[in-house]
C-alpha cells in the first residue's frame, strides 16, 4: 500500500458558488451523494452565507436536511462569521470550516472584516463551542481556511510573515486543522514549499491542508510540491469547477479526477474510484449547461 493522501471534495460549495447556473437544493444534495459513491469521505457540502451575495448557496438547510449523519463521512459547512456558524449548528453538518483571509483587502471585501477582526470572530466561535461541549451538547468539529495565502486580488503579493502570523494566531486558538488556500491561483511550486515549511513551524499540533485553484495551470504542480513537503490533505473540486465571486479573475479549483489520476499513477492511495469521479464530473457539467474544464473529463482514464 502506498502513502494515503486525503482529498477533501469541495465541488458542492466552492465548485458551485461562482457558476452562472443556480442549482436547486435537491440537485446539490444528489451531487454530494454521487461524490460519496465515488469515494469522497469529507465534502464541503454547503456554505452558510447570505443568499443575496451568493445565490448559488441558498437553501443550505434544505440540502443538509436530506443528508443525515452517516458514520465515516463528514459533511462540511463553510461559514464567514458568527451568524453563519449559528446557522450551521442548526443543521446536520459534521464539521464547520471558518473562512479567514490573510490579506486585509480580501477580508474586508469578502467578509467586511480585517484579519484582526476575523481572529476575534474566530475566538468567539471557539469559546462558544467550548461552552457547548462543556454542557454536553454535541457540536461539529471546527477547522479554518486561510484565503489568499499566495496572493490577493486587491493587496497583491502576500509575504511569508503575513502567513505565519495568521497560522500562528489560529493555532493558538486550538484548531486542529488549518487550510492554506491559493484563492486566485497565483502560487508556484517553489513558493508552496517555502510557505508550507514556514507555516508548519508555527502550526503547533494543527494539521495543514492545501487548497489550490488552477487559474494559471499550476494546480497539479503545486499539489506535488505540497505532498513532497509532507502535506497529506488537499482540497479539490470534481470537474475543476469553482472560483470566488469576490475575487476578480478567480477560476476553477484543481480538479479532483485530475489529482486522483496523477496520485494513483504515482502509487499513492486516495480511496476514490476514478471512473465514478469522471462520470460525476460529466453529470454536473450537464446540470451547469457546459463542459467542465478538467482534463480527465475530456480524455478519460488511462489505461482505459
Amino acid at each position: 500500500m502506498g502513502r494515503f493522501i486525503e482529498i477533501v471534495e469541495v465541488g458542492p460549495r466552492d465548485g458551485l458558488q461562482n457558476e452562472k447556473a443556480v442549482l436547486a437544493p435537491n440537485i446539490r444534495a444528489e451531487f454530494v451523494r454521487r461524490l460519496e459513491a465515488a469515494g469522497a469521505r469529507r465534502i464541503e457540502a454547503v456554505s452558510f452565507v447570505h443568499p443575496k451575495y451568493v445565490p448559488q448557496m441558498a437553501g443550505a438547510e434544505e440540502v443538509m436536511a436530506t443528508l443525515p449523519h452517516e458514520a465515516g463521512r463528514s459533511r462540511i459547512g463553510l461559514v464567514l462569521n458568527g451568524k453563519g456558524y449559528d446557522r450551521a449548528l442548526g443543521t446536520a453538518v459534521d464539521e464547520v470550516n471558518v473562512s479567514l483571509s490573510v490579506s486585509e483587502g480580501f477580508g474586508v471585501k469578502n467578509q467586511g472584516l480585517t484579519p484582526d477582526q476575523q481572529i476575534q470572530m474566530l475566538s468567539e466561535i471557539v469559546a462558544g463551542r467550548a461552552n457547548a461541549e462543556g454542557s454536553g451538547e454535541g457540536v461539529p468539529s471546527l477547522s479554518a481556511t486561510l484565503s489568499c495565502v499566495w496572493g490577493c486580488p486587491f493587496d497583491g503579493e502576500i509575504s511569508v510573515d503575513q502567513v505565519t502570523d495568521m497560522v500562528g494566531r489560529v493555532a493558538e486558538l486550538g484548531l486542529k486543522e488549518i487550510a492554506l488556500a491559493d484563492t486566485i491561483g497565483v502560487a508556484d511550486p517553489w513558493s508552496v514549499t517555502k510557505k508550507v515549511e514556514a507555516a508548519r513551524k508555527v502550526a503547533r499540533d494543527a494539521k495543514l491542508r492545501l487548497h489550490f485553484h488552477d487559474t494559471r495551470n499550476t494546480g497539479l504542480a503545486n499539489a506535488y510540491a505540497g505532498i513532497e513537503a509532507g502535506i497529506d490533505i488537499l482540497d479539490a473540486s470534481v470537474g475543476g469547477i469553482g472560483g470566488c465571486p469576490f475575487a476578480p479573475g478567480a477560476t476553477g479549483n484543481l480538479a479532483t479526477e485530475d489529482l486522483v489520476y496523477a496520485l494513483h499513477r504515482g502509487g499513492f492511495q486516495t480511496g476514490y474510484n476514478l471512473e465514478a469521479l469522471i462520470d460525476t464530473a460529466r453529470w454536473i457539467g450537464q446540470h451547469l449547461n457546459r463542459p467542465v474544464p478538467s482534463a480527465l473529463s475530456r480524455a478519460g482514464h488511462w489505461p482505459a
